[in-house]
């Protein structure tokens, strides 16, 4: 028996019988258990089938606000962690600076900032009382208190990708750095002969060749940006966006978060998360056609 558990037929799927088991019950066994309890309804000791009930219900106000403000933050986070992460990383890839490793380890350090922590911080400096920080530094130049959590949705919006910024570039930076490290630096000589500005070489040699890498953090971002909660969650005192001006906080996992454990409805919450999925699946593979991952390169 020992013999045939270590021979070369059997091996292999030794290997890989771990990753196996891990799939089934952490990703294919939820996802099943999900679609089912979507068509449920869940209640402590009762579980009967209500059809597409819980479907029909999705179409509300609600609904379509989670939807709409997942999609504007991811929007917002992408526009913004692409391109200022790729001039960051280019401006600390240079190595004849030796500023720039502690450049590196000061842009990194917010990553390392729990969520809780920063929202707490967030709503500390941006409160609406006229002694909160931020109002008390724009005193001076005559602009009146703002109630930036409250005081309306533009805001909100602000403060909500202001956070992800600060937050998330400096490992945006670390991808478009190792990116970096595989372009020849060969191409950027030959780009000095030509006599190419930096801004030449930076779309006509770096932004193309950091293809890969652009595509690799703007399909982690889109996943980032609809799975968006822990920061709404925070900086509206744990109402998931439900408390922010016009709901602009609520966003689609803030949504299953109100139904599926704060209202009791997990067959609705289970609805609304496969509704997610196919969101996500839908936006990450237009994403990815139309930075031509599924065309042959020539």
């Amino acid at each position: 028996m020992r013999r045939s558990i270590g021979s070369a037929r059997f091996a292999p799927y030794l290997f890989v019988l771990p990753f196996i088991i891990s799939f089934l019950l952490f990703y294919l066994y939820p996802l099943v258990s999900t679609v089912i309890m979507s068509f449920q309804e869940v209640i402590p000791g009762q579980t009967h089938f209500i059809g597409t009930l819980n479907y029909q219900r999705l179409f509300n106000p609600f609904m379509y606000t989670a939807i709409w403000n997942s999609f504007r933050y991811t929007v917002f986070t992408i526009l913004i962690l692409i391109p200022i992460p790729i001039l960051l990383a280019v401006m600390l890839n240079n190595p004849h600076n030796p500023a720039n490793v502690a450049f590196r380890g000061a842009l990194f350090i917010p990553t390392l900032v729990s969520v809780v922590v920063a929202g707490t911080i967030i709503r500390l400096l941006f409160a609406g009382s006229p002694s909160a920080i931020v109002n008390t530094v724009l005193k001076p130049i005559g602009v009146k208190p703002v109630d930036w959590l409250l005081g309306g949705s533009a805001s909100a919006m602000v403060l909500l990708v202001g956070m992800a910024t600060w937050r998330w570039t400096g490992v945006n930076i670390v991808y478009f750095m190792s990116g970096l490290q595989n372009i020849p630096r060969d191409l950027y000589e030959a780009a000095d002969i030509d006599g190419a500005s930096a801004w030449y070489k930076l779309f006509r040699v770096t932004v193309p060749l950091l293809k890969p890498t652009i595509i690799f953090v703007t399909t982690i971002s889109v996943f980032g940006g609809f799975a968006m909660f822990e920061e709404s969650y925070i900086l509206w005192a744990g109402q998931s966006g439900g408390g922010s001006p016009n709901n602009v906080g609520l966003t689609m996992v803030g949504y299953i978060y109100l139904k599926g454990f704060q209202g009791g409805a997990m067959g609705l919450g289970s609805a609304i998360g496969l509704i997610l999925l196919v969101i996500v699946l839908v936006v990450s593979i237009v994403q990815l056609n139309l930075f031509g991952f599924f065309r042959k390169e020539d």
